[in-house]
């Protein structure tokens, strides 16, 4: 099943085009990685999937994009879109409250007020982001206390406390150790059975080791997509191998 449809996208900041003719399928519960050199456009392209991108001035779209069918530009109330698709950012940003406010943030500003049911939120979004028993006894402590390994983790369950269907993640463990890069790896992998997620890396070991597809963007625009272990194993454009053969970028 197709979850987010790209098709005949073109993005514009002001005179620049940014991103050229951009078409692709991602389909449901699979991890899609957008590799390429900085600049390429595979964060831009990343931003425009939950809008946003709608709040840099001089910024304009063509094309279309649907989520389950609906595009997201024409049918699609903001907020209902950041609700059904989240993103975590490169750098950790938890908000500066306690861990459980983080968590409850989402689901409060959707409306969620009892006690009881926001307790049950916090925990499940802590243990699918696989940090539940480093912080159960902290909860009421600042989440500026953790490492940036768990506040990583931490923006990722607050991610999910609203229960989206596709979790964006735009470079996610370029700020982080190796050993806190290996726990969001892992944890995005437990992720995919119930979520679509595509990941934006600089890391091309980390989308062969994690995702199903990839694209490889250069210049704004999509040189390949294709199944990970194709594009990696018998890239179909030169460009693609000179990259992942590091003969450039």
């Amino acid at each position: 099943m197709d979850k987010l449809v790209v098709e005949k996208l073109d993005l514009y900041y002001k005179d620049f085009k940014a991103l050229k003719n951009i078409n692709i399928n991602i389909m449901e519960k699979e991890i899609v990685a957008f590799i390429g050199p900085s600049g390429c456009g595979k964060s831009t392209l990343l931003k425009t999937l939950n809008r946003m991108n709608d709040l840099v001035e001089g910024c304009r779209i063509t094309g279309h994009v649907t989520l389950d069918g609906k595009d997201i530009y024409k049918d699609m109330e903001i907020n209902m879109l950041r609700k059904r698709v989240g993103m975590v950012f490169q750098k950790p940003n938890p908000f500066p409250m306690s861990i459980y406010d983080n968590i409850a943030y989402g689901p409060r500003t959707h409306g969620v007020r009892g006690k009881a049911k926001l307790d049950d939120i916090i925990e499940k979004s802590l243990r699918d982001a696989a940090i539940w028993d480093e912080v159960k006894d902290r909860l009421k402590k600042s989440a500026l206390g953790l490492s940036g390994g768990q506040q990583q983790r931490l923006c990722i369950a607050r991610a999910l406390a609203v229960q989206p269907e596709v979790l964006l993640m735009d470079e996610p463990t370029s700020a982080l150790d190796p050993i806190s890069t290996s726990k969001i790896e892992d944890l995005v992998v437990e992720l995919k059975k119930d979520y679509t997620i595509i990941i934006v890396t600089h890391n091309m070991q980390q989308a062969a080791r994690i995702s199903d597809k990839t694209a490889f963007f250069l210049l704004g625009e999509v040189v390949e997509y294709n199944y990970t272990e194709k594009l990696f194993s018998m890239p179909m454009d030169k460009r693609t191998e000179d990259y992942i053969t590091g003969r450039f970028g």
